[in-house]
């Protein structure tokens, strides 16, 4: 949980990480007129967590259904408010007075401004649909004109053309023939209709098939194809689009083309085959598309303006409907008694908060003019309270990360408190490198720099969790440098930063980075690995060695800590039986077999031994009376051997045996009345009473008690080779990170600095950023992140942390999801 807002001052004791904040479990008594301002100043205080006392009923139920459903409707209308705005271009801005306003009075005025946007809407829409028409019939009159206007020159032609042939050739019949053809009936003459329209023009070739196959090929069709997009009237989308004129005969043929146009969507206007008329449509439909156009422009700048108000306040307008929802729905969470016109509350509160709540309740009777002040008093119970500690924003990150594998039960102890150390660190071990280090501070200072910009903006879901753990990174980084100082590496290449090397060159041989021939000529390297072994033969076994033994001795160290906070959990609890036959023994036999490793690791970098610890730990077991020679390390080592076997293999039944058997006559005990226990207070063990009871009405199984406690032996043991085995990643990644970083620096950068040309450089310094950027200080940086979570998920918090409780979610106005979390 974040940071206690409104606690103010002294009232609130020190932040304590290791124990959760102790919790009672309070009942309310609120007068029925000062309800809604005491839910809303608990609410603005933040140390309360409302139960539902009304879980049998639906929420239509519920005694503030229709103020829920009235919040509802005036946050519908902020949705679309908001939509409208991001169409528009605008975004809401972050006002710095926050003005009084009545909800009353604000669900009028949404409600006047939703009616007015409407319909300011519906006009833009009707308006722009017609400006789209005219666009389109203003393309259709030009285009069909150019068929019309070409079909006449071209029949024009033909006539003259037909005329002069004739005069050439008269004969005494051409008269007669004449005067034949003049005196046909016109009635009988055939006249063409036509239909002239836009389509789309993916659509074109299939409208032109099936107008052949409907009419049989009896039309005739002229297309022209429009250059540019434009906006369909009824879709409102950008379409292109060809110009089409049909030429039919017979009302028959007509009504199949106007249901094949209706079909694929072809847009039909009116044309008229007078010249005249022509130029007097282009010219009307022209000054209809400018007014138009004037129109829509001061419709929109209206809508603009409209839009610009509500974007000043809405911010406000929408923390007033969500907290007035809020409100609400936590009434509905409280049980009505009619009689005393009176809501009780009932909820989990920090034990330091009681001071606050009791100052808001008399606050909100004073500022409500209630006649009756609200009852505020501490309920006994055996129920487990929710979990709450209290973290800022440095501690928050962390918490999150042990949260994520599960909630401490109430006062279990918290990792939290040596995660904020060993997390970091651990990562480092493994990305130990100061130049890598140092990238990753550089852009964590930034985010830290520019933390009160970023809080206040909406990030991707990458960059928010990155942002929330800016801290974690920081602390990551800081570690990295101090661990690639110890590796002495620096984008892979080792520096004399702190004094020169301790060795120089025997003769000239050792010159060659691959041969052995270093002599120590100085005093040893005071600070982290001797720059001189980077390059050298010797580099991989001792840095392997160094890095392998460290993980060791840092596996074992934390799994003595978890196991030490196992007995702290116990202590508190009050469970001897724990303390006794489960701390103690998982301690000897861990520290018998790898606490003796750790020790004998130890002893040899202290000594300068060259034993093989391989071969001590593997006839430890196999011959442990056999005489060790070279590699003992101290004397009396055999003996230590022979006593710290004897104690792993005594631990072993030690946790097995016993404690079903002691489980098993305390229950009897408790049955028989042999056995009291003092009554505890609410406030010291809420876990123990609950234990006590379940314990009371349960039958005792010994055949399971005895498995279940077979299995934990059985996982310890186990689990004590796995989990030191498994700090071996720790050697494993940190030594892949420095190969690859090798790589990339030899075969990369150095490569491109061989060739003596300005291009190729370039070119190679980009692409071993680029690598570096994305391998190293991306994808080795989430792996490392990943691995260090793993240990102390796994390796760490399996011996002592059950994380079986709930988290402490009191209602707050600081909120941080979406409103569609409030809704009913």
């Amino acid at each position: 949980m974040g940071e206690v807002r409104g606690g103010g001052g002294g009232c609130c004791p020190p932040m304590n990480l290791f124990r959760s904040e102790p919790m009672q479990l309070v009942q309310l008594i609120i007068p029925m007129e000062s309800a809604h301002v005491t839910v809303s100043y608990l609410g603005d205080l933040g140390l309360l967590q409302f139960k539902d006392l009304n879980a049998d009923k639906s929420p239509f139920q519920r005694t503030y259904a229709a103020q829920i459903k009235k919040s509802g409707e005036m946050a519908r209308r902020l949705r679309f408010f908001k939509d409208q705005m991001l169409k528009a271009g605008f975004s809401p801005k972050k006002s710095a007075t926050q003005a009084d306003i009545n909800i009353d009075d604000l669900e009028v005025k949404l409600a006047e401004i939703e009616a007015e946007l409407v319909e300011i809407n519906a006009n833009g829409e009707k308006l722009q649909r017609a400006y789209n028409e005219l666009v389109e019939y203003k393309l259709v009159l030009q285009k069909a004109s150019e068929f019309f206007h070409s079909a006449r020159s071209s029949a024009a032609e033909q006539q003259s053309e037909y005329a002069s042939r004739q005069i050439g050739e008269e004969s005494l019949d051409t008269p007669l023939l004449l005067e034949q053809e003049m005196s046909t009936d016109s009635s009988k003459q055939v006249k063409l209709g036509f239909i002239t329209g836009l389509v789309p023009r993916q659509k074109y070739m299939a409208f032109e098939r099936i107008l052949f196959r409907a009419t049989r090929g009896n039309v005739f069709l002229r297309q022209a194809v429009v250059e540019d997009p434009v906006t369909d009237p009824i879709s409102g989308e950008k379409v292109e689009k060809n110009v089409f004129v049909v030429f039919y005969s017979g009302e028959r043929a007509k009504n199949k083309i106007l249901k094949i146009c209706e079909a694929f969507g072809a847009n039909r206007y009116p044309f008229s085959e007078d010249l005249n008329k022509q130029d007097h449509l282009v010219t009307e439909v022209s000054g209809r598309l400018s007014e138009l156009k004037t129109t829509i422009d001061v419709g929109l700048l209206q809508r603009d303006n409209l839009l610009q108000t509500i974007g000043d306040q809405f911010e406000q307008w929408e923390f007033l409907v969500r907290k007035e929802k809020s409100i609400y729905h936590t009434l509905n969470m409280l049980s009505l008694d009619v009689t005393k016109k009176c809501l009780v509350a009932e909820g989990w509160s920090p034990v330091f908060g009681t001071k606050l709540i009791q100052d808001a309740l008399q606050r909100a009777s004073f500022d409500s003019n209630s006649q009756v002040g609200a009852i505020f008093q501490v309920l006994q119970t055996k129920e487990l309270p929710p979990t709450y500690f209290r973290t800022n924003k440095f501690t928050s990150p962390f918490q999150e990360i042990v949260d994520a594998y599960g909630v401490a039960k109430y006062q279990e102890a918290n990792p939290t408190v040596y995660t904020i150390v060993t997390f970091p660190f651990l990562f480092a071990v493994m990305f130990g490198d100061w130049g890598h280090g140092i990238c990753l501070l550089l852009a964590t200072l930034f985010l830290i720099i520019r933390e009160k910009k970023f809080s206040s903006q909406k990030l991707g879901d990458i960059m928010e969790m990155m942002f929330g753990g800016r801290y974690c990174i920081l602390m990551m980084a800081l570690f990295s440098i101090y661990t690639g100082l110890i590796y002495n590496e620096f984008f892979s290449v080792p520096f004399e930063l702190f004094a020169p090397s301790a060795y120089a060159c025997r003769d000239l041989s050792c010159r060659d980075s691959t041969t052995m021939g270093l002599i120590k000529v100085r005093p040893t390297y005071p600070f982290g690995v001797d720059p001189v072994w980077h390059g050298s033969r010797s580099e991989l076994p001792f840095l392997n060695s160094l890095k392998m033994k460290m993980s060791i001795l840092l596996g074992v160290a934390q799994m003595n800590l978890g196991i030490i906070l196992s007995y702290c959990n116990a202590k508190f609890f009050r469970n001897g039986v724990n303390v006794w036959f489960q701390f103690i023994p998982q301690l000897i036999f861990l520290n018998s077999l790898f606490g003796y490793l750790s020790l004998l690791i130890l002893v040899k970098w202290s000594t300068g031994s060259k034993a093989d610890l391989y071969h001590v730990m593997i006839y430890m077991f196999l011959s442990p009376t056999d005489d060790l020679g070279e590699n003992q390390l101290f004397a009396g080592q055999k003996t230590l051997q022979l006593v710290l076997l004897l104690l792993a293999f005594v631990a072993v039944p030690w946790m097995l045996i016993p404690k079903p058997f002691i489980l098993k006559k305390q229950h009897q005990d408790r049955h028989q009345g042999h056995s009291y226990t003092l009554l505890e207070s609410s406030e010291d063990n809420f876990q123990l009473g609950a234990n006590h009871d379940s314990h009371d009405h349960e039958e005792f199984e010994f055949s399971e008690v005895f498995v279940h406690q077979l299995i934990h032996t059985i996982e310890f043991v186990l689990g004590s080779v796995s989990n030191t085995a498994s700090y071996l990643r720790l050697w494993a990644l940190s030594l892949a990170h420095s190969e690859l970083s090798s790589v990339f620096y030899d075969k990369l950068l150095m490569l491109a600095w061989g060739y003596n040309n300005v291009i190729i450089l370039i070119v190679g310094i980009i692409v071993f950023i680029c690598a570096t950027v994305g391998v190293l200080l991306v994808m080795e940086t989430l792996s490392a992140f990943l691995h260090a979570l793993r240990l102390h998920w796994v390796e760490f918090q399996n011996k002592f942390y059950e994380g079986d409780g709930y988290k402490f979610y009191p209602f707050s106005f600081a909120w941080t999801g979406d409103e569609d979390e409030l809704s009913l």
